[in-house]
């Protein structure tokens, strides 16, 4: 039975935040505290959290380290804007310049992904001249109206695009391919694809292709790995800039290398990343090459972009992963997720597909034809909440389970989830 409290609080929901502001299960869960690798309602019910804040509880939550450096800054300098210069903005911007790939040198920051990647296509069709972007079906990119013109799902374009210029070319979704083709014999048709919207649906000039290396609302959608060589070529011939969305995919979630990517070889023009970089306090940041940075020559501005407070916070993250070796525990304990998650799909016809890489998979479910089964999901998620697991869904139709705990995460905890997981499945047949 719920408590006064929670029921006085989901009222007050209903009464004063916007419906559109949707919450998951039959019954919303109301948070009252968390710590580590897991949260509490205000029934003092415990759950295991395996989604980590939609990916953004990067290294457990209330971390004691991470906070310690919010409250440090909070009583030096809590706010200047871009306007000024703090050191713990251009403390992270030089962390940033050191760790990731290629020439990326330079940084733009803001407050969420949705900015994030709405900066690396201003940025890209300044550097290029060219004004046209293409997208990849399946994928997300924020709730702005060009955010939302880039997204590839019908769910999250809320409004017809009133933004010119933007093409869609087919995802990297080999569980269910456009084309009715196999990987490896298919010869990467859904790359090739990208060649053919610029060439059908575009002036034949391109500002650049922005794309995520595993679609994360799409439902954890990952390429083969030669996939984005073959992007990259396509993109460059038609004169754009290859923008990598590693919103959900930086900072180790996908086991051993800070950024997704960097499993695929390729070296971006430009990347952006929010979520996890703060381990949820709001932060977004663009970073380019000096060459591509310096053509944004207009005037700009971001009041909260920087902010001191979120900077501490990102850079107290990102040395918490490399200090503890985070990066190996994603690949260790990842590949221990990967392997329950198997022996779930051999026991359950209804798990139709196990992708993703490091401490981000998912479980794809499934009608005996294959189709969709986003009613599954709904029962398992009322099922594992039962059973103290907390999980994710996406995907187009909603029949995935989205898998992403904290960095954090240790063996013990994949194999307390897994036994909730296997008891919800379970409990489909009954």
């Amino acid at each position: 039975m719920k408590s006064q409290v929670s029921e006085d609080v989901i009222a007050k929901k209903e009464k004063y935040i916007w419906p559109c502001a949707v919450t998951m299960y039959e019954k919303p869960l109301v948070m009252e505290r968390a710590e580590g690798m897991r949260v509490w309602d205000t029934e003092g019910q415990g759950y295991l959290d395996f989604f980590g804040g939609v990916l953004t509880v990067s290294v457990g939550h209330c971390n004691s380290e991470v906070n310690a450096a919010i409250e440090a800054q909070g009583r030096k300098v809590q706010h200047t804007s871009t306007l000024y210069i703090n050191q713990p903005a251009v403390q992270l911007a030089e962390k940033l310049a050191q760790i990731t790939p290629g020439h990326l040198q330079k940084s733009y920051f803001t407050n969420s992904g949705t900015e994030a990647d709405e900066t690396a296509v201003v940025l890209a069709k300044l550097y290029t001249g060219a004004q046209e972007i293409v997208t990849l079906r399946h994928g997300y990119s924020g709730r702005s109206q060009s955010a939302m013109a880039m997204c590839g799902q019908s769910s999250w374009r809320v409004i017809p695009s009133a933004v010119p210029g933007i093409v869609h070319a087919a995802s990297p979704y080999c569980y269910r391919c456009s084309y009715g083709l196999t990987y490896p014999s298919c010869e990467l048709r859904c790359a090739k694809d990208i060649e053919e919207i610029i060439q059908t649906t575009t002036s034949g000039q391109i500002a650049g292709l922005l794309a995520e290396p595993i679609q994360g609302v799409g439902g954890f959608i990952t390429p083969p790995k030669e996939y984005f060589k073959e992007v990259q070529r396509i993109v460059k011939k038609y004169g754009g800039l290859l923008i990598i969305d590693e919103v959900q995919t930086a900072w180790g979630r996908t086991g051993e290398a800070m950024f997704g990517i960097s499993y695929w070889e390729v070296e971006p023009d430009v990347m952006t990343f929010a979520k996890g970089m703060a381990n949820g306090v709001p932060i977004g940041a663009t970073i380019a090459s000096p060459q591509v940075a310096d053509s944004y020559k207009n005037l700009t501005f971001s009041t909260f972009g920087g902010n001191p407070v979120t900077c501490a916070a990102a850079l107290a993250v990102i040395e918490y992963i490399e200090r503890h070796n985070l990066l190996q525990n994603a690949k260790e304990v990842g590949g221990h997720l990967r392997g329950k998650l198997k022996e779930l799909q051999q026991r359950y016809p209804v798990i139709g597909d196990v992708r993703g890489m490091g401490l981000m998979q998912a479980l794809e479910l499934v009608n005996p034809d294959k189709t969709p089964n986003p009613q599954a999901v709904l029962r398992v998620f009322e099922k594992t909440r039962e059973f103290g697991l907390l999980v994710g869904k996406g995907g187009l139709w909603g029949n995935v389970i989205r898998i992403s705990p904290p960095l954090i995460c240790s063996k013990n905890d994949v194999d307390e989830a897994a036994k909730a997981l296997d008891r919800a499945f379970a409990s489909l047949k009954s």
